[in-house]
Order: C-alpha cells, then structure tokens, then sequence
C-alpha cells in the first residue's frame, strides 16, 4: 500500500470541525495548505515536533550504533504517554538504550535495580515518623520521575512488581490510604532477561498489559559493532550525553500527538486486528481493549515523527508486533509447535484486509 497516496484520502475521511485538516481547507492550499494549517499550536506543532524529536532521536542513536527502529519505537512510546519493555539477551545495550533515552531530555530520572529482596515501598515510598514534628511525612520512593528506568523487573517479586501497576496506569502512587499524583510526563522504562530464567519472576498478564510496547535489540550487525568498537573504545558516549530536550518540551510534543487525526476506517481497522486476537486458535488469551487503546496512542506518535497529522493503517501495521504481541499467550498446542505470537500478530496483518482509503 502507498501511504503518501492512501494518506492523503485517510485525512480527508471525515476530519472533526475543529480539526486543523478541515480548519485549513482545500481554499487554503489544497493538501499542503491543511497540513500546514495544523502545524501551530503546542511546541510549535508538526515542525516543532519534527524538530525536537529529531534531536531526541540523534542524542540516542550517538549511544546506541545501529538501532534506528528501536530508537524510533522507544520514541513513540515516550510521545504516546505509554511505558517501554525491553527484553532480550544480555549485552545487547537493553540498559544504555533506557538510559540514553532519559539522559537526552533534561527531566527527572530515577532507575532501579530489581531484585529479590525489593520491597514495593523501595519504589513508591514510605511514611516515616518525624521525631521534631511529631508526625508522620511521606518519603517519595524513586517512582516520582519523569522517567523511571526498572533494570531487570523480573528480578523482584510478583508483590514488588505489582507497585508499578496504579503508577503505570492511572499516573498516580497511593501510601497509607493518600494519593499523590505523578508529574507529567511519565514513562517507566523496564528491561528484562529471557535467559537465566532461575530465581526470576515472569510479568503476570496484568503487568505486561500496562506496557505499550516491548522492543527486542537483537545483535548489531558487524559495521554497527565495529563503530561501537571506535565510540565506546575509550569512555562511553553516554557520559557525554547532554540533554538536548526539556520535560516542558515532552509536554507540549504530547499535546501535538494527542490531536493527530484518525479516520473512523483506521480505528475499526484496530479494532478488527485486536478483535482477531482473540478468536485465534492458537491463542489461549487475545489482546484487551487496553491494547486497542494503545496502538492508537502509538500509531499517533508514530505517524507524528512520520510529519503526518494524520494516521494510515500502514502505521498501525508497523506497530501492531510490538504493540500486541507481549499480550499474547500461546495455547499448549502453539507452544509445541514453537509458534510465537509475534507470528500470529504477523500473520493477522497479512491476513486482514487493508481499509480502503474512501471508507
């Protein structure tokens, strides 16, 4: 399918009234005249986000050599309010890729080291006594960051990592019965080892649902090691990295994204490839309304670093592994057969037919 021709019809198909397709009209310019009419705004619109995310993504990529898709989706998972997993084999930068991504926006950040012995007030806090005032105060734990970096949450107990599902969901902590809001934005950033699987605990369903996306680095190709090799012979790039992008700048990117335009034929085509999930015969539980809801999210963003005020199902093709395969759970058969859901999610986008651009 070419996007830059179904583009344009998904665009057309039905904008709100006060979206900027229809504000600026075919008397303004045709195609180009409604695409530039939506580009003012928070941070400068389109332009602005092209720009500050371009720099965002070249501070990252200097750290990380030869990772371009996974930049970018780490990207649209900041941009669409959402939370990263990172999983694979160790060595492969899981944990520079988290942490180039939170050095390279000038905000809080805070990272934790999961293990055994974590407790859930070591990441939401605790209530202490206060001798001199004679009451208790509230200690925020790491959590209150604008990006919380989780090094290897399978380390820690099922309990511990319960801590980070109202955090993750509803941006908000609650200790002794208060609630404290999180500041915008917030992301958690969390890795995780496949291998080594003694002493650890896999994400129960409810935690990996809460996840955006789940992003697998693989190894670099030989050019990409033997540049990693010239960059990281010496010091690594990442004491080098200086931010390059504000929390305010993140803010008002995320208000950009939030008005990006999907056609009522791309939302049911998100439906339809969620709904498929969950009749599939070689899965035992299908994706939730929670993961129809986030490959939007995500399909905004990525449509947004694409320069696009507009979403194409081509966006919600490129995202639908990522985005839906770590909810997935393989029936007995499927496993024997060593058949993984990202060949499902795979299969049901070839499968699916494309909306077309007039609906």
């Amino acid at each position: 399918m070419a996007v830059g021709t179904h583009g344009e019809s998904f665009m057309e198909t039905d904008p709100p009234a006060s979206h900027p397709a229809r504000r600026g009209g075919r008397d303004a310019g045709g195609d180009a005249g409604g695409r530039d009419a939506g580009r003012g705004g928070a941070g400068g619109g389109l332009d602005g986000l092209a720009h500050v995310a371009n720099k965002i993504r070249d501070a990252v990529e200097s750290v990380i050599e030869g990772k371009p898709s996974a930049v970018r989706l780490a990207l649209t998972v900041l941009l669409a309010e959402g939370h990263l997993l990172i999983e694979d084999v160790p060595g492969v930068g899981k944990t520079m890729l988290a942490k180039a991504l939170a050095r390279s926006v000038d905000c809080s950040v805070r990272r934790v080291q999961f293990t055994p012995d974590l407790l859930p007030s070591d990441i939401t806090g605790v209530s202490a006594y206060n001798q001199e005032r004679r009451e208790f105060e509230f200690k925020p734990g790491p959590v209150f960051a604008n990006i919380v970096v989780g090094d290897e949450i399978n380390r820690a107990s099922p309990k511990t990592q319960s801590a980070l599902l109202e955090c993750m969901e509803e941006r908000q902590v609650t200790v002794d019965g208060t609630t404290y809001a999180l500041e915008p934005p917030f992301m958690v950033i969390s890795t995780q080892n496949p291998v080594e699987m003694e002493g650890t605990y896999p994400l129960p369903e409810a935690q990996r649902d809460r996840f955006t996306a789940r992003i697998s680095m693989g190894y670099p190709d030989p050019a990409a090691e033997l540049e990693m090799l010239e960059t990281h012979g010496e010091t690594s790039p990442l004491d080098r990295l200086t931010p390059v992008a504000h929390a305010a700048d993140v803010r008002d990117l995320i208000e950009v994204v939030r008005a990006q335009h999907v056609a009522p034929a791309v939302r049911q085509y998100a439906i339809d490839l969620v709904s498929a999930t969950r009749r599939h015969p070689d899965l035992r539980l299908g994706a939730s309304p929670r993961a129809t809801l986030h490959l939007v999210r995500a399909a905004r963003a990525y449509a947004a670093l694409d320069d696009r005020d507009y979403v194409v199902p081509d966006d919600v093709q490129d995202l639908a592994v990522p985005v839906l395969a770590h909810r997935l759970l393989p029936t007995a058969e499927a496993q024997v057969q060593r058949r993984l859901p990202e060949q499902v999610v795979a299969d049901l986008v070839k499968r699916l037919p494309v909306p077309s651009p007039g609906r």
